[in-house]
C-alpha cells in the first residue's frame, strides 16, 4: 500500500551503475553487518534486529509506543531517534500526488493500455504502474527513485521498504515478474551502495528467486497471516520476517489469535487501515 506522503521525488540526473549477478545472504537471526555484492563500491549494510516490536508510521510520524524497537516511516520523515529506522519508497508505482508530473514530463515510462491511457492500481485509483519492461526504461526509473532512495541514506535510515513488486499482476499482461525483479535488483544495488538493508514487499510466492535473484536482505509483508502466506516469506528469510496485520480484516478471529499462532512471523504488529496518528480516534495499535 502507499502512504499519504509523497516519496517520489524529480528525477535524478545522474544514471545507476548497473551489475549483472548477485547472490542473497542468508537469513539471521540478529543484526550483523552484510557487504553489498554489486559492482558499486558499498558501504556495510546493518540488517534489522529481529524478533523486533514494529511500528508501522506511513500516515503519520509519531514519538513511537514504549518498547518499539524498529519503525518503518515514509522516506519524506525523519527516523524516530534510538532504535531501527525503515524508510518506505513507493518504488514501482506513482504517487497520487505526482499525477500532473508523471502525465506530463514521464508518461512513456509509464504501463498504457491499448487505449493509451496510463494503467492504474484499481485498489489506489491514484497510482500509474511504472514500465519496467526494457532496459532502457529500468535505469531510467531507478534514476528518478534514486532521490528518495538517496534521501532515506541521508537522513539516517537504516532500511529500505519498496513497495509493490507485484505491480505486474496489474499491469494487464504489459509486465511480467522478471521486468520487476531486474528492476529490484539496480534499487538493491543502489541501497547496498548507500548502506541500506532492503526489503522484499508482496509478491510473496516468488521469495526464493526475490532473494537469490535480487538480493533482498528481509521481508516485509501487509496481511502475511490474514493471507496465509508468512511461510512463503519465513521458508526464505528465516526470522527477517516483519508483518503488518490491519483491524479491519481480522478473519481467523481477533489479534490474540494472530499472536498465539506459530504460523505468523515473531516480528508481527497490527495497525488501523489508514495508518493514523495517536491523535486520531481510528487509531490503533498493538504487537505479538
Amino acid at each position: 500500500m502507499a502512504p499519504l506522503t509523497s516519496v517520489l521525488g524529480k528525477a535524478a540526473v545522474t544514471s545507476l551503475v548497473v551489475a549483472l549477478c548477485t547472490t542473497g545472504a542468508s537469513a539471521q537471526a540478529a543484526p550483523q553487518p552484510l557487504v553489498a555484492d554489486s559492482g558499486i563500491a558499498a558501504a556495510a549494510v546493518q540488517l534489522p534486529p529481529v524478533p523486533a516490536v514494529l511500528d508501522y508510521q506511513l500516515g503519520a510520524a509519531y514519538t513511537p509506543p514504549a518498547g518499539v524497537t524498529l519503525v518503518t516511516r515514509d522516506s519524506t520523515a525523519t527516523p524516530a531517534p534510538g532504535i531501527y529506522n525503515i524508510c518506505y519508497v513507493n518504488g514501482f508505482q506513482t504517487q497520487p500526488e505526482e499525477h500532473d508530473l508523471w502525465l506530463n514530463q514521464r508518461k512513456d515510462l509509464l504501463v498504457t493500455g491499448s487505449n493509451g491511457k496510463p494503467i492504474i492500481d484499481p485498489e489506489w485509483p491514484d497510482e500509474f504502474i511504472l514500465d519496467t519492461s526494457t532496459a532502457a526504461k529500468r535505469t531510467r526509473l531507478a534514476a528518478i527513485a534514486d532521490e528518495a532512495i538517496t534521501r532515506c541514506s541521508q537522513r539516517g535510515f537504516k532500511g529500505l521498504e519498496i513497495d509493490n513488486l507485484d505491480s505486474y499482476s496489474r499491469s494487464k499482461g504489459k509486465l511480467t515478474v522478471d521486468h520487476n525483479l531486474a528492476y529490484a535488483k539496480l534499487l538493491q544495488q543502489r541501497a547496498h551502495a548507500l548502506g541500506l538493508a532492503i526489503g522484499q514487499k508482496n509478491s510473496a510466492e516468488v521469495s526464493r528467486r526475490a532473494r537469490n535473484e535480487v538480493g533482498f536482505d528481509f521481508a516485509f509483508a501487509e496481511e502475511c497471516f490474514a493471507y496465509e502466506e508468512c511461510g512463503d516469506y519465513s521458508d526464505v528469510y528465516g526470522a527477517l520476517v516483519m508483518d503488518v496485520e490491519y483491524t479491519d480484516n481480522l478473519p481467523k478471529g481477533p489479534f490474540s489469535t494472530v499472536c498465539r499462532s506459530s504460523d505468523r512471523p515473531a516480528t508481527t504488529t497490527l495497525r488501523d487501515r489508514q495508518l493514523v496518528g495517536p491523535n486520531n480516534g481510528a487509531y490503533r495499535y498493538d504487537h505479538c
